[in-house]
């Protein structure tokens, strides 16, 4: 007994006490917790399988520019925590792969090989290497569900200074441009919101709500299929167009005039 007393007054006991609980706990949650990223990953996709066949896609696809183990090249950025959805938004929209490296990648026609099946394999392989901003799900992005008056407002607190007003885009510096809206389907709004894609900052869902993503997206299709009253669109870029058009077409008129008066007077004098 006396010995067992002993011990327990020795000055490493407590520090062996220590250990011992911390390897219990780590022993438990090992047990208990998923097996790693990639389960998640698949859980989140639906498909056990989802992970390997997305690496073999991003090996043949994707690993020149963004390297093996998605850590990055000089010529593409590291994907690690990146999450599912920007690679939804990046590969749906054409914008990768990127055919040449440029200030912007720009939208286009997606490459033959993507689909529903290759984008959701090739999300869960990248989501499965760090995390970050899952593919959100239809009733998020959801515009029949969302309050276009409320969007309304956010979207011009936000987003004006770069998209316009109804989502036209407009030039920014160093080649960049935030991008017309309108061929953006509402998933990949969204998806735009959170991952902040290019020169855009993302949106996390403390800063705006998903309530409140969902209502953005309401206005911006809401605002697609309104009519301009006042006759021509003329892209609905803003003022500057229309005060170039006002100009060409005043001096046109102006010229026109002027060479009108011209002709009228040599007549009367001849």
């Amino acid at each position: 007994m006396n010995r067992i007393t002993a011990r327990r007054r020795h000055p490493l006991a407590r520090y062996a006490v220590l250990l011992l609980a911390l390897a219990l706990l780590g022993g438990l949650y090992a047990v208990a917790a998923p097996t790693g990223q990639s389960a998640d990953a698949a859980i989140s996709s639906g498909k056990v399988d989802d992970v390997a066949e997305g690496k073999k896609l991003f090996e043949a696809s994707c690993a020149s520019c963004h390297g093996l183990n998605l850590e990055g090249t000089k010529t593409g950025p590291t994907l690690v925590g990146v999450g599912g959805a920007a690679v939804d938004f990046q590969v749906s929209s054409g914008r990768m792969p990127a055919a040449n490296p440029g200030a912007q990648a720009p939208r286009k026609p997606p490459a033959p090989w993507v689909n529903e099946t290759t984008i959701r394999q090739l999300a869960a392989y990248v989501q499965s290497k760090g995390g970050g901003p899952a593919i959100p799900t239809d009733e998020q992005v959801d515009p029949a569900k969302g309050n276009s008056a409320k969007g309304g407002e956010l979207f011009r607190a936000n987003c004006i200074q770069c998209h316009n007003f109804v989502g036209a885009g407009g030039a920014l510096t160093e080649g960049k441009y935030a991008p017309d809206l309108n061929q953006s389907t509402p998933k990949q709004i969204y998806e735009a919101m959170i991952t902040g894609p290019q020169a855009m900052p993302p949106f996390n869902d403390s800063t705006i709500t998903p309530e409140q993503k969902r209502d953005m997206i309401a206005y911006i299709v809401g605002v697609r299929g309104q009519k301009d009253p006042g006759g021509f669109g003329l892209g609905r870029i803003g003022p500057v167009t229309e005060g170039l058009a006002l100009w060409v077409v005043g001096i046109s008129l102006l010229v026109l005039a002027a060479i009108w008066i011209t002709a009228k007077r040599r007549q009367k004098k001849s």
